[in-house]
């Protein structure tokens, strides 16, 4: 055995190591493919047309959508709630075979309204429709989903539900619930899981704010089972809590929009939940929790529906405040599947990619692919959390003891993510799995990334690093039972020659190639 220099070998198990001397310094960082810049992407670089989409899977041709060509200007008082003057327009132009309902220039106020088949509902320029806060402008209560579990509540502010050919457009701007019974009583004092039981069927479980002391807050945009929703230029602001969120919905566009909710608690900017066939692009985002995010259902509610997320392309788009860049989960029942994210830019979120589930949500993510992306963050640049914290799940975001595989494991399997910049951030991977579901088929490739730590893992299988230039404050490579990983080609810059900290029982074929700075290293399990 060559003599170790560069490795320290902290492992509880017993293991074989070789390593032998490479040269110092080598550069084997190959030119990156071109990554835009904050400029280059977002709502002011938004094209008249949608270009064609080019993705690792199978997509619809996505195209703006035709409505009829009458057009209904609406009269609205600037002294009265206007919701039954609105939803009376929709409903009659629907009626006749739909067309376009305009909100003119000032300042309206209005309860929820519902999109019906065929209606595009536009925002003049200098519109503000302003949402009540009182309760009882989003009465009666309507099917829709919160946090992945069906109920019976206030809805949306725009919903939809079961229409066909929908949209908002135009370049006014929405304005979310008011100061009102709906702010003062909204539930922060338990989570979903505690008070919904999922054996009570759907149509009884009612949130109207009459048997409880608290209520669901009303999404911003939400239309559920709809075809062919198309949301363009708007801007949203003062949400209660979610953004924009199909549910359910097959064909959906989102372009051009942008979201200010930094100071609203769970205030996601665009969430896609179990829908399919999505596009997103040149949308500007700053929120108060993630900014673009995939769901797909909660627990054993979403294991019931059991309905995927799947085929969302997230493309040309600005992610600024933000607990998270681009999120998948935490609600994952249905699985996510099959989405593309690229030439997007991550500017002053928290994490930039971000993996999240718990062992009681069920589902997961696979065939996930990231590419030219740019980051500067708060945190970290690409994380996974399985575990979450003892508050939403108690003792199950113990990692150890390990767990029996049941139908509420989740997974995140078969990700891509290569051709990024990361300019700025605290720790550059961190994957918290769990130890009987670890995450797996990993391929990262073709980096260049500034950060304080460079590497945390736990419960990681069949990872693959290659061809990045990391320059760090810190100089370990820390895993705790991982196996078949490989780092290839790693320009390492940091302080001191980087070393490899490896922890666990389960550890195991951990290889280091062709880098700078650290010993090439085959490190076995015996």
């Amino acid at each position: 055995m060559n003599k170790l220099k560069t490795v320290t070998i902290l492992a509880l198990a017993s293991v074989t190591l070789l390593c032998c001397n490479t040269k110092k310094n080598r550069n084997n960082s190959k030119t990156l493919a071109t990554i835009p810049t904050e400029n280059e992407v977002g709502v002011k670089m938004l094209s008249a047309e949608i270009a064609p989409v080019k993705a690792p899977f199978k997509t619809i041709q996505f195209t703006k959508p035709t409505f009829p060509s009458e057009k209904v200007t609406l009269t609205l008082s600037s002294t009265e709630i206007n919701t039954t003057t609105i939803q009376k327009a929709i409903d009659q132009l629907s009626a006749k075979g739909g067309g376009t309902i305009v909100v003119p220039n000032g300042k309206w106020l209005t309860g929820r309204i519902q999109l019906k088949d065929n209606i595009n509902f536009h925002l003049d320029n200098e519109a503000q429709l302003i949402f009540s806060g009182e309760i009882k402008d989003f009465l009666p209560v309507v099917f829709t989903r919160i946090e992945g579990i069906e109920v019976m509540s206030l809805g949306a502010c725009i919903y939809a539900n079961g229409a066909t050919n929908i949209a908002v457009t135009g370049n006014g701007k929405l304005v979310g619930p008011q100061k009102g019974s709906i702010r003062d009583r909204i539930l922060t004092k338990d989570v979903i899981d505690n008070v919904i039981n999922p054996n009570t069927p759907v149509a009884e479980r009612i949130v109207d704010g009459t048997k409880q002391d608290w209520i669901f807050p009303p999404m911003f945009i939400s239309p559920i089972n709809c075809k062919k929703v198309y949301i363009e230029g708007v801007s949203l602001e003062n949400s209660a809590f979610w953004n924009i969120v199909p549910i359910y919905c097959d064909n959906v566009i989102i372009r051009g929009v942008t979201v200010n909710s930094v100071n609203t608690p769970r205030g996601d900017g665009i969430d896609i939940e179990s829908s399919k066939n999505v596009l997103i692009e040149y949308c500007n985002l700053s929120t108060g929790d993630d900014c673009f995010t995939m769901k797909a259902g909660r627990g054993e509610d979403g294991i019931r529906v059991n309905k995927s997320t799947e085929n969302v392309v997230v493309r040309y788009c600005l992610a600024l405040k933000g607990h998270g860049g681009i999120t998948c989960g935490s609600e994952t029942a249905g699985m996510i599947r099959n989405l593309y994210v690229h030439d997007c830019v991550f500017k002053d979120s928290g994490v930039g990619i971000r993996f999240k589930t718990r062992r009681s949500r069920g589902g997961g993510g696979e065939n996930l692919t990231y590419e030219r992306i740019r980051m500067n963050l708060d945190q970290t640049a690409i994380k996974w959390d399985m575990l979450g914290s003892s508050g939403s799940v108690g003792d199950l975001a113990d990692r150890l003891p390990a767990r029996a595989v049941n139908k509420l494991t989740p997974k995140f399997t078969d990700i891509i993510i290569k051709d990024i910049i990361v300019e700025n951030c605290t720790t550059f991977i961190k994957v918290f799995g769990i130890p009987e579901s670890p995450v797996k088929h990993l391929n990262i490739k073709n980096a260049k990334v500034n950060c304080d730590e460079l590497f945390d893992a736990h419960d990681l299988q069949d990872a693959n690093f290659k061809n990045i230039s990391i320059t760090a404050k810190n100089s370990t490579l820390f895993l705790l039972d991982s196996k078949n990983i490989v780092f290839d080609q790693i320009d390492f810059k940091t302080p001191k020659t980087t070393e490899l900290d490896i922890k666990g029982t389960t550890s195991d074929s951990i290889i280091i190639r062709s880098s700078s700075n650290i010993e090439n290293t085959k490190w076995f399990k015996k």
